[in-house]
């Protein structure tokens, strides 16, 4: 069972002036993979907060999906904060979800999200949107669990 902290970031949301929509849709995603949602939490596009939230849940879950703060606006601060707190960054996974995204618009390539690992924890930065939170999850979505085994220790070979 993979364990999961779900964060929204936002301004807005974190007020309660915007309903949430893509964190509850991450969830609703997960279900796929067999996930423990364990942690869900809105708070707004601060960066230090951000950092600190990331820091937490990385040592209580095996998976952080955040969802907002990934363009290009003055308050998108998810990306600096994620670099900041990860240990090796997977850019792969970010690659994967920009290629895909730019099949359906060329915005995709505006996209700063990234991914990472701190500790035990993979950190994966989605849009704030809820059609880009599906479309870039469902990019990525079959590739965690092996991620997750790998991340733990798993020696076993990739192969197939």
């Amino acid at each position: 069972m993979i364990t999961v902290a779900v964060l929204t970031f936002s301004d807005k949301g974190s007020k309660g002036e915007r309903a949430d929509a893509s964190g509850p849709l991450i969830q609703a995603l997960l279900k796929s993979i067999a996930a423990e949602i364990k942690y869900t939490d809105v708070i707004p596009d601060e960066e230090d907060l951000i950092k600190q939230k990331l820091i937490q849940y990385s040592s209580e879950v095996d998976l952080i999906l955040t969802t907002g703060g990934t363009g290009l606006s003055p308050r998108d601060v998810t990306p600096e904060a994620t670099l900041e707190v990860i240990e090796r960054q997977v850019p792969g996974i970010a690659e994967a979800m920009r290629i895909e995204g730019l099949k359906k618009t060329r915005r995709a390539m505006l996209s700063r999200a990234v991914a990472g690992v701190r500790g035990k924890a993979l950190i994966i930065n989605l849009p704030g949107s809820p059609k880009a939170v599906q479309e870039n999850l469902e990019v990525i979505l079959d590739v965690i669990p092996h991620a997750i085994e790998k991340i733990k220790g798993d020696t076993s070979e990739c192969a197939r």
